[in-house]
């Protein structure tokens, strides 16, 4: 099907031309301070004259909120509706638990700026669960009973997650935006794969945590607990919503570590990961003794996984998807 033409009226030309989107720079002056702006525009190729084409100017107010939001460090009306969304609050509630007017938030929804002072409240209660569980009690007479506690058994939740290491968030945040789909087995045996991959390559951890022995291959039992609720079903967890963006914090070689395993490693299910585990040195030297049912909690030490994909390494070239590539098929291939 042919792509549709985007024809306007020109009034210099006075007919209907084909126009040109394009970028260009403007100076806007907000609150006495100047500010250069990249906004979009429509051009008409035959005069060069800019064209007034519907729906244009919303999307110039809209990339005018963005960059000043930006160039100000302002929250996001997405960063106010992941707060409601992560802390389970209506706009009236969330307005009352901030210690601001009741339709306060209503009014940032529709558009309206925020001062840095209560920008500055709302990202430290997107960031920090602890910071909100502070709002929320201060707060708690002008806040309904069922709004307060829904609220505050949601921040509970969230703060589960900081049990975790920060490389370990980034690194499960990652993988979450690069896979549509993850269950709880699928993301245990990506970020071991992850840890192995990066350890052997840049001779250090990726992250802190050690994992156990499980029956069902490599487990890092604190992710373990964030995620088990979702038993064999894919991720699609709200609380992750505070982590958007944080992946950007990985290093250069943490993501291409994470790259080679999820390109690789990310196309097969969890299971088809656990039986590649159960062939390898570190699950099986720190299952040694358990038969095949029985559990254990015994450490698979991160020195032993990076001593064991070096060694992988030499025989296949692990920085390279086709060298994973042919790892993955050999282990398949010797599975039972």
């Amino acid at each position: 099907m042919a792509e549709k033409r985007r024809m306007d009226f020109c009034v210099e030309c006075r007919k209907d031309t084909e126009y040109v989107l394009q970028k260009k720079t403007i100076t806007k002056t907000i609150r006495d301070k100047a500010y250069q702006f990249v906004i979009t525009t429509a051009v008409c190729p035959e005069c060069g004259e800019e064209m007034g084409i519907p729906g244009l100017m919303d999307q110039n107010v809209r990339e005018v909120d963005e960059q000043y939001r930006a160039a100000e460090g302002l929250v996001t009306v997405d960063d106010i509706e992941k707060l409601m969304k992560i802390y389970k609050i209506g706009k009236a509630p969330l307005s009352f638990a901030l210690g601001f007017g009741e339709v306060t938030v209503s009014r940032y929804l529709s558009g309206q700026v925020p001062s840095k002072e209560y920008s500055d409240i709302m990202r430290a209660a997107l960031t920090s669960p602890a910071f909100m569980k502070k709002l929320l009690n201060e707060n708690r007479e002008k806040i309904a009973d069922t709004a307060y506690h829904k609220a505050m058994d949601a921040a509970d939740g969230l703060e589960e997650l900081f049990s975790v290491s920060d490389n370990m968030l980034r690194v499960i945040a990652y993988v979450f935006e690069r896979l549509e789909e993850v269950t709880p087995l699928m993301l245990q045996k990506l970020i071991y794969f992850i840890q192995g991959v990066y350890s052997a390559l840049y001779g250090r951890p990726i992250f802190e945590e050690d994992c156990r022995a499980w029956v069902h291959g490599p487990v890092y039992p604190k992710v373990y607990d964030l995620f088990r609720d979702f038993k064999y079903n894919p991720i699609d967890d709200p609380r992750f919503a505070v982590f958007e963006g944080s992946a950007e914090q990985l290093t250069a070689d943490e993501r291409r570590a994470a790259d080679l395993v999820i390109n690789t490693f990310g196309i097969y299910g969890g299971k088809a990961m656990e039986r590649i585990t159960h062939q390898e040195a570190p699950w099986q030297n720190a299952r040694s003794g358990y038969d095949d049912q029985i559990p254990s909690n015994k450490t698979l030490t991160k020195d032993s996984i990076r001593e064991y994909y070096v060694a992988v390494d030499k025989t296949y070239g692990i920085g390279s998807e086709e060298g994973i590539r042919r790892y993955i098929a050999d282990m398949l291939g010797n599975a039972v």
